[in-house]
């Protein structure tokens, strides 16, 4: 009877024992059939990333992130780096497979002994289950998951792999996401040039990042660093002599913000533009190369706030809240834009009014309308009639047009009414070419929302600086309009780029374009420009100034760069009387260019006259003329004007 007990008793345990193995493996099969999604988001690693904005000089503008990560591929992270994460984390990282039996015992022991736990036995790859895509709560279910998914993991990935993932995903504290981004943040190094003792703090940091982060907590994250060098010296990882000097190390660590954004101006319009290409520009990991110089963009904006506090000395009872302007400085022959602002500061005005505010161009809007003349056969020496006239263009308004600085002055050449920025010459020199030609010809170079009425001769209209600056390119590129461009390329973490070219438009013949920047170096020499003049540097350029001095501008250039500057109040209130383009703005063109030239002195400081372009005597002046620019057979007749009550009129 003791012996069949004995036997029932063995099969009865044995049966038991394979219910539970059944059970068990059962229950494993179940929970590893589960963990399929999870551990696929592992596998297909793609995390969130840092999409970095560098000038053309290589200097870093701003990051982008939703999560601060700049991803580094595994042959890229030194074997000291490696090293170090093991031995500190998982020495015997290379021996399991995902789950390690002995340090499971071990740490069960030792958690007996003490009563509590007192250590863990998760291996690297463990940690990186349970910080993507587990929570942290201490459940048996969620550890059993933990180590299923460890293991399919390591049945689908290379150990190498597996090491990319831990540290392009493990947080590092300060906001710094993946060991790459922490070296740059905390040492503003690459990893190939981290010291050891940099390289200890930054693995000694994942097991809580916050506690021993080294800008808030220094001498913790030391201790640390020295633990994981003792571990690696115990190991013979590394010699005596690199241990001890490795413990003496104090690194310089730097408590720097985290999205660095120097120019938020630009950055802004960067987005904006790259988003149109790549909807995932935020979180894509991109390299965006711009035209930017950090440089230009700081005088840019010096140069800015000099102008402003100058309206301000003129006027005390000016409203600073209100007022504002706008600078933008282009190379116009390729369409690079060197510095773009958009105010004079962004902390307390993010709006951007060199590309988002449409302001009325007034006078300097006049090349445009002379250019037309000109290729229509007028020359700088062609006549203009600098009298009042009354307008109604078939309705009962009557528009009345006057000089801005009074007066009338009869017949007077292109050249003399556009460096006298005469509003009547120009009216009257629109409504003899025809304003159904000019609009036709306005319209191909490419402006939009312009009226069809004379009152464009005087820039009734809205434009944004940036988009004035693209049309303005026309005359230093040689007839050829050049869009203005941000972006040189970006870069994905593939490193496959996207090359960005700017559009261009040909308007009319390099000597032509030639003819209205000689015309408008007058308006700097001896006209309304002369407060943009340069010592040794030919200047050419046009004031602008609308109605009730609402707005101010200056559009300039050298034979090299280009410069749009702009003035206002932000909801269209007049400014004094006494601010307009020659006062306000074009000194600021002066001031930002005098920056420059200390940086960057000019190779070309004077225009090249293209083939085609001759030179006459005409009214004690040296002329210029083309052949599709004649000089004038004669004079215009002064017996067509008379004199009235209120001046010169036809």
């Amino acid at each position: 009877k003791r012996e069949n007990f004995k036997g029932l008793f063995m099969r009865i345990l044995a049966s038991i024992l394979f219910f539970i193995f059944v059970s068990l493996s059962a229950a494993f099969v179940y929970l590893y059939s589960q963990v399929t999604f999870d551990a696929s988001n592992i596998i297909d690693f793609k995390p969130k990333l840092t999409t970095q904005i560098y000038d053309r000089n290589g200097e870093l503008i701003a990051n982008i992130f939703d999560e601060n990560r700049i991803y580094v591929k595994y042959e890229d992270i030194p074997p000291r780096v490696i090293e170090a994460l093991v031995a500190i984390e998982d020495t015997s990282f290379f021996e399991h497979g995902g789950v390690n039996p002995e340090a499971i015992t071990r740490a069960i022991v030792k958690d007996i002994k003490a009563g509590k736990l007192v250590e863990g036995a998760s291996t690297l790859t463990q940690q990186l289950v349970k910080n993507m895509v587990l929570t942290r709560e201490k459940k048996l279910t969620r550890k059993v998951k933990e180590m299923i998914i460890s293991m399919k993991l390591e049945n689908e990935l290379s150990k190498e792999q597996i090491l990319e993932r831990y540290l392009n995903h493990v947080y590092l504290g300060h906001g710094y996401h993946g060991i790459k981004t922490a070296a740059k943040g905390y040492f503003r190094k690459e990893l190939n040039e981290l010291t050891l003792k940099e390289i200890a703090i930054l693995v000694g940091l994942p097991k809580a990042p916050s506690t021993y982060d080294p800008t808030r907590h220094l001498d913790l994250s030391l201790s640390r660093a020295n633990n994981v060098i003792s571990r690696m010296n115990a190991l013979g990882w590394i010699s005596d002599a690199e241990y001890k000097a490795a413990l003496v190390e104090q690194p310089v660590v730097f408590d720097d913000t985290l999205t660095q954004n120097k120019a938020p101006y630009i950055v802004d319009e960067v987005l904006k533009e790259a988003s149109k290409r790549f909807e995932d520009i935020k979180t894509g990991g991109y390299v965006i190369e711009t035209s930017v110089d950090l440089k230009v963009q700081d005088m840019a904006s010096e140069a800015l706030k000099y102008g402003y506090n100058e309206i301000l000395k003129r006027n005390k009872d000016a409203n600073a809240s209100i007022l504002n302007g706008a600078i933008v400085v282009t190379l116009p022959k390729t369409g690079e834009i060197l510095a773009l602002v958009g105010g004079v500061d962004y902390a307390k005005s993010s709006y951007n009014r060199a590309t988002q505010s449409m302001r009325q161009p007034g006078s300097s809007f006049k090349p445009f309308i002379y250019q037309i003349a000109l290729d229509m056969g007028y020359s700088p020496m062609s006549k203009a009639a600098d009298i009042s006239r009354v307008f109604n263009e078939g309705s009962q308004y009557e528009w009345r047009p006057k000089n801005y600085s009074g007066g009338f002055q009869g017949y007077i050449t292109l050249r003399e009414a556009l460096r006298q920025s005469r509003n009547l010459a120009t009216i009257n020199l629109l409504d003899e070419i025809g304003l159904d030609t000019a609009y036709k010809k306005l319209t191909e170079m490419g402006f939009k929302n312009i009226p069809k009425n004379l009152s464009i001769a005087l820039g009734s209209f809205g434009i944004s600086p940036l988009e004035f600056a693209k049309f303005y390119s026309m005359f230093p590129n040689g007839g050829e309009i050049v869009e203005p461009s941000l972006i040189k390329r970006i870069i994905n973490y593939q490193n496959l780029e996207a090359v960005f070219e700017p559009e261009r438009t040909f308007v009319t013949e390099p000597e032509q374009a030639y003819l209205m920047t000689d015309m408008m170096k007058t308006v700097v020499e001896r006209g309304t420009g002369q407060s943009a003049r340069l010592n040794g540097v030919q200047v050419a350029g046009k004031t602008g100034t609308t109605n009730n001095n609402i707005d101010a501008w200056f559009c300039g250039f050298t034979p090299e760069v280009e410069v749009v500057v702009w003035y206002g109040n932000d909801d269209n209130t007049p400014m004094r009387k006494v601010e307009g383009g020659g006062r306000t703005a074009a000194p600021v063109f002066k001031k930002f260019m005098e920056s420059y030239m200390k940086e960057y002195p000019l190779k070309q400081k004077t225009f090249i006259e293209p083939e085609g372009v001759f030179h006459t005597a005409y009214e004690g002046l040296i002329e210029v003329y083309t052949k599709i620019s004649p000089v004038p057979k004669q004079d215009a007749q002064d017996t067509l004007i008379k004199q009235d009550d209120e001046g010169l009129i036809f």
